[in-house]
């Protein structure tokens, strides 16, 4: 299991159609998304890449360092700054978020 005994990581597929609207634009909709479960916080959906109308996002300058997942680079969606974040090249532990992205579910709606 990723993370430590501490700090336990899981990843699973997610059931189901996963859609992602910011101000009622569909930016994302997809079957393909990820669970990650970390620790005691809630559950976070990671939809592919892939699925998601990349038109829709500008990169972001910041960046955090997670030290169970690595090193997130961070994207702005229309009227919300970092709304959404990637972890590009995720530690060997948790290589199965490469290429996905997670929302902050204040700055956009998510159905699920």
């Amino acid at each position: 299991m990723p993370g430590t005994p501490d700090h336990p990581i899981t990843i699973t597929p997610h059931d189901g159609e996963v859609r992602i609207l910011r101000e009622g634009r569909e930016i994302v909709r997809t079957s393909g998304a990820l669970s990650l479960k970390e620790a005691s916080y809630p559950a976070v959906l990671y939809v592919p890449r892939a699925d998601a109308d990349m038109t829709a996002f500008t990169p972001n300058p910041k960046s955090t360092y997670c030290p169970y997942k690595g090193d997130a680079s961070y994207f702005d969606l229309p009227g919300a700054p970092g709304a959404v974040w990637s972890y590009e090249t995720p530690l060997a532990d948790v290589a199965g978020i490469a290429g996905y992205l997670a929302f902050y579910p204040d700055k956009v709606t998510i159905e699920a």
